[in-house]
């Protein structure tokens, strides 16, 4: 019997899960105007799991870049909910992102 796609299955729903975690954390403190960076992370990994050799751990290094960049695209959808009170919104200032001019420019994006 062969457990390997079982393995990767639980693997890709905790990575998952883990996505709506961090997509939540990283709108509370650093907002959404950091969402290139999560995006540029996501395809890095994607492009690394081209050279991975065995298929399982392919598989899983390409369902976290595309969770990462799933991430990315919920960004603002995020911050529209924590704005609307879905969410607890932080009182602090939160840092912007390194570039923000040229991020601001750009249309954030969205699935």
């Amino acid at each position: 019997m062969y457990w390997e796609g079982l393995a990767i299955g639980l693997f890709s729903l905790g990575i998952i899960g883990f996505g709506f975690f961090w997509v939540i954390r990283m709108e509370y403190y650093l907002g959404y105007l950091w969402w290139p960076y999560p995006l540029l992370f996501g395809i890095g990994i994607i492009v690394l799991s081209l050279f991975v050799a065995d298929a399982g751990w392919s598989a899983l290094l390409g369902v976290t870049g595309a969770s990462f960049i799933w991430g990315a695209t919920e960004l603002k959808e995020q911050a529209v909910r924590a704005e609307l009170g879905w969410f607890p919104r932080n009182p602090n200032p939160k840092p912007q992102p390194p570039f923000v001019e040229i991020i601001r420019r750009i249309k954030a994006p969205h699935l």
